[in-house]
């Protein structure tokens, strides 16, 4: 073993097997004893050099042939360079063989799928957007033979620009639908900002107090959101929450009403035409027009009846649109803000919503507004 230093290089001998407690060092012909602490020190840093294992430079390979070929043998290389003597003993034999001493290029491991293993998850992917990544490993598995893990299936995906992303929810429409909302959207697409600014928009909607996961994924493309094959129709997510009332209107809006009751047509008559919507047809005058959806308790009979006493004139609206609705934006910034306090504090559940709406969703909708 070599210690090598500024002025001279020494050996370390081992005598018997009492070296692991005690070495000696044989230094110009002179053997000195070691103490037991430096015998350790020594084997500790003789370790960690031989752990970073580094591959040889085209210059140092250069040196050790040229050291060869002038007739060094090759543990004299070995013990003058520092370098194991196996090492030397490869560059040699590799040098005689082909003359070539350079680290020959290396393209790692080998990949375990072919490009028509490839396409096949790819096809696979596309088809059923639903299945998960162990869904197409095990198919490929049984079509082609092949094992693959999860995150291959990952990578070879992603190569394609498929990602596990969540499903845009939407609404089922038929082709009625899509022909009336069609037909709205021309008939109010020149409208101009003082027409707007005489409509009020107005929705509920309900802060479920259990949030909706969305765990399910699919496989879908960069740009490719709101493809159809990248939704899923659903209508609402149920549990248990609290309503919430709201209108706006360019340059202002409404008080908001919180409610832990469903919706019905006697209180959206007496709460929000008579104590919200009278107010402001009152301050606009006759140009007023009043937007609400075709939820069942808006379209009541006693609805009905009480805007055409308060002659409020009420907008047209397509049915399963509420996409068209901005006040749904709203619902949707809020949604998000309350996300990190989901699940509540057992305070509010118990207390009521009004605290909480009034404390996080009104100066939310100041700041949106």
């Amino acid at each position: 073993m070599q210690i090598t230093g500024n002025h001279q290089m020494a050996w370390i001998v081992r005598h018997n097997d009492e070296s692991v407690r005690e070495g000696y060092i044989r230094n110009g012909g002179k053997e000195v004893k070691l103490f037991t602490s430096a015998l350790k020190a020594f084997q500790c840093n003789n370790r960690i050099v031989m752990a970073q294992r580094k591959h040889l430079d085209d210059f140092l390979r250069g040196r050790i042939i040229g050291r060869l070929e002038c007739g060094r043998t090759q543990l004299e290389v070995s013990e003058e360079l520092g370098i194991a003597q196996s090492v030397i003993s490869r560059l040699w034999q590799r040098f005689q063989d082909d003359g070539n001493v350079s680290r020959c290029y290396s393209t790692g491991r080998p990949r375990v799928t072919t490009p028509n293993e490839d396409r096949y998850l790819a096809v696979t992917a596309k088809r059923n957007r639903r299945s998960t990544a162990s869904d197409l490993s095990r198919q490929l598995s049984s079509a082609t033979g092949t094992t693959v893990s999860r995150q291959t299936v990952y990578r070879r995906l992603g190569h394609i620009g498929l990602y596990a992303r969540r499903p845009v929810r939407c609404v089922p429409l038929t082709a009625t639908h899509c022909r009336l909302r069609l037909a709205w959207s021309r008939e109010h697409a020149l409208w101009t900002p003082q027409q707007w600014s005489c409509v009020m928009f107005s929705d509920e909607s309900r802060f479920s107090l259990q949030s909706d996961s969305r765990r399910t994924f699919i496989w879908r493309a960069s740009g490719t959101r709101y493809h159809q094959e990248n939704t899923i129709e659903r209508h609402r997510y149920g549990g248990a929450g609290w309503l919430v009332w709201g209108g706006i209107i360019l340059g202002s809006r409404t008080d908001l009403h919180v409610q832990s009751l469903t919706m019905t047509g006697h209180t959206y008559r007496d709460v929000i035409l008579k104590q919200h919507v009278r107010l402001f047809r009152g301050a606009m005058g006759a140009e007023f027009l009043f937007m609400d959806d075709n939820a069942r308790p808006h379209r009541a009979n006693i609805v009905d009846e009480c805007l055409q006493s308060e002659d409020i004139t009420r907008m047209d609206w397509p049915a399963y649109s509420p996409d068209l609705n901005p006040i749904e934006h709203v619902w949707v910034c809020l949604a998000d803000e309350l996300q990190p306090v989901n699940p509540l504090p057992p305070v509010y559940r118990n207390f009521g919503g009004h605290c909480l709406m009034s404390g996080v969703i009104f100066p939310k909708i100041r700041l949106i507004i």
